[in-house]
């Protein structure tokens, strides 16, 4: 799912950002939104990943049928 990977790549440089930027001025509130961000997008991620896993194997068992 290209436009899907792009995104979350997207997500999770701002989760970072959040971080890095709550690190350096000791904002606790940030650090963990940036942290959440970065989690939220990993998951995501995973499930486009099962998604197309099972897209994948689905497929395969059609052809084989033909």
């Amino acid at each position: 799912m290209g436009g899907s990977e792009e995104n979350h790549a997207g997500e999770k440089l701002v989760g970072k950002v959040k971080e890095g930027i709550g690190n350096l001025t000791g904002n606790d509130k940030l650090k963990a939104e940036g942290q959440t961000d970065q989690a939220k997008a990993s998951a995501k991620q995973g499930v486009d990943d099962v998604k197309d896993a099972a897209h994948g194997v689905a497929d395969s068992l059609r052809n084989e049928k033909h």
